[in-house]
């Protein structure tokens, strides 16, 4: 998708999210954005991009995740540990006899998923960042292990890590990451090149991050509404899959109960010779649409972790709004820093005190400075001065391309969350009207077998 803000359309999203002012603060106008002294805004077309790697794109690439392998291994304390690695495996498409060539294939632990996710986090603030599925199964049914090395959630995670990449990559500014084509093509070094980015000392940290929440005085309406509606997704499909988990234990409880009818059925057709045949016809499709139930919850689970995503989705934007916040808390703390100075300097000029201060009242106790210490200390003043406009001038204008960014990124993501939701629980649908359409046919085999008897 071309990054740029697409026209306003309708959504969950509501009116205030839609289309971007191309110019939402002018330089200067601090009630507006600001922005922090964290990570630098990576926009489009700037920062560590890839140069030679850049082949790598020009074709078209297919990434999977295809195996995963549980392994034994020392972890950094030296004590012995299991875990998960994943097979990654990119192919160049090409024309040749139409078949496709293996261009690199290595494998990777959950952690380095989410090595790769975190540097992404810092260096693209901008960015919904796409999550990573669920390390440890969450909103489980009673028949689901909540274990995190059970085969079957590992062959979930295995299908959401690779949801992942293909997020990534078919994303325009992260997949020309340099740090993303390595993790894809550097089995060895990975790590170390990751860290020297010195990414994690870019990051800003949590207590900042929430005095910023708790500080700005004009917070800007639009992400101040996103991230309320971030919390209210979250909330929703929360509730939605833990709705869901219960239904799915019923609803097995159920099916299952229908097992019964077919041993019955059994144990009758051994007592009955005219109607012996029907009754043990009866009882087979009746085992079988108990034993349908496990194939359509497995089924289920795929749409669950559609939700899922989604519910990871809703930290995402919180990610974004939180660093907003950080860089409109800056600005104010900078902006008010710079109008200290220029009142301080205006009162060294005329002589005059128009608030308490302890250099005010130490003057009145030791006497006036002399004309020469009052004008070296208004010309310091004059440079901090000059200095603070230039910087308070340059955090403006880092702010609207911040805002510009985001929002225009924003708008991809709705329009992604708006179709691919669509999709799932229309999907979802598609099958509970499939698997009642199958429950009918079974008891309409059982009405044609008693009908015979």
């Amino acid at each position: 998708m071309e990054q740029g803000a697409p026209e306003q359309q309708p959504g969950p999203l509501g009116e205030s999210l839609g289309g971007l002012d191309p110019d939402p603060v002018a330089a200067g106008d601090v009630e507006s954005v600001g922005i922090g002294s964290g990570p630098e805004v990576r926009l489009a077309g700037s920062g560590d991009f890839m140069t030679t790697e850049g082949n790598f794109w020009s074709k078209k690439i297919e990434i999977s995740v295809s195996e995963a392998e549980k392994r034994t291994g020392r972890n950094a304390m030296n004590m012995q540990e299991t875990y998960t690695a994943y097979l990654i495996e990119t192919r160049s498409v090409e024309p040749s006899d139409g078949q496709s060539v293996l261009t690199d294939s290595l494998w990777r632990r959950y952690s380095e998923f989410e090595l790769l996710r975190n540097y992404l986090l810092v260096f693209y603030p901008h960015i919904v960042v796409p999550p990573l599925p669920e390390k440890r199964a969450e909103f489980v049914w009673h028949k689901l292990s909540a274990d995190n090395m059970d085969p079957d959630f590992v062959e979930r995670r295995r299908i959401g890590l690779e949801n992942f990449l293909l997020r990534v990559a078919s994303h325009s500014v992260l997949s020309e990451d340099k740090i993303f084509y390595l993790f894809l093509t550097q089995e060895n070094n990975w790590k170390e090149t990751v860290n020297e980015t010195g990414f994690q000392l870019k990051a800003d940290s949590r207590l900042k991050a929430l005095n910023a929440t708790f500080r700005v005085k004009n917070p800007d309406k639009r992400f101040t509404e996103l991230k309320h509606y971030g919390d209210e997704l979250q909330s929703v499909i929360s509730h939605l899959l833990r709705v869901r988990a219960r239904v799915a234990d019923r609803l097995y409880g159920v099916y299952k109960v229908h097992g019964n009818y077919g041993r019955v059925f059994s144990e009758w057709s051994a007592i009955e010779k005219e109607m012996g045949d029907g009754l043990q016809s009866a009882g087979h499709h009746m085992d079988v649409y108990a034993a349908s139930i496990d194939d359509i919850l497995e089924e289920e689970e795929h749409y669950a972790d559609q939700l899922k995503e989604y519910l990871f989705y809703a930290e995402a934007l919180r990610a974004v709004c939180r660093k907003h916040e950080l860089m409109q808390y800056d600005l104010e703390m900078a902006a008010q820093d710079l109008a200290s100075k220029k009142q301080q300097c205006e009162e060294l000029a005329t002589g005059t005190v128009r608030t308490f201060s302890l250099k005010g009242m130490t003057s009145k106790l030791f006497g006036q400075e002399t004309p020469e210490q009052r004008e070296a200390r208004i010309k310091v003043l004059e440079e901090q001065i000059s200095e603070g406009e230039e910087q308070l001038k340059c955090k403006n204008l880092e702010g609207r391309e911040f805002v510009k960014a985001a929002w225009a990124d924003i708008e991809r993501f709705k329009e992604q969350k708006n179709h691919d939701l669509k999709e799932a629980l229309i999907s979802y649908a598609v099958m509970q009207i499939s698997m009642c359409k199958k429950g009918i046919q079974v008891w309409t085999n059982a009405k044609e077998c008693f009908s015979k008897m």
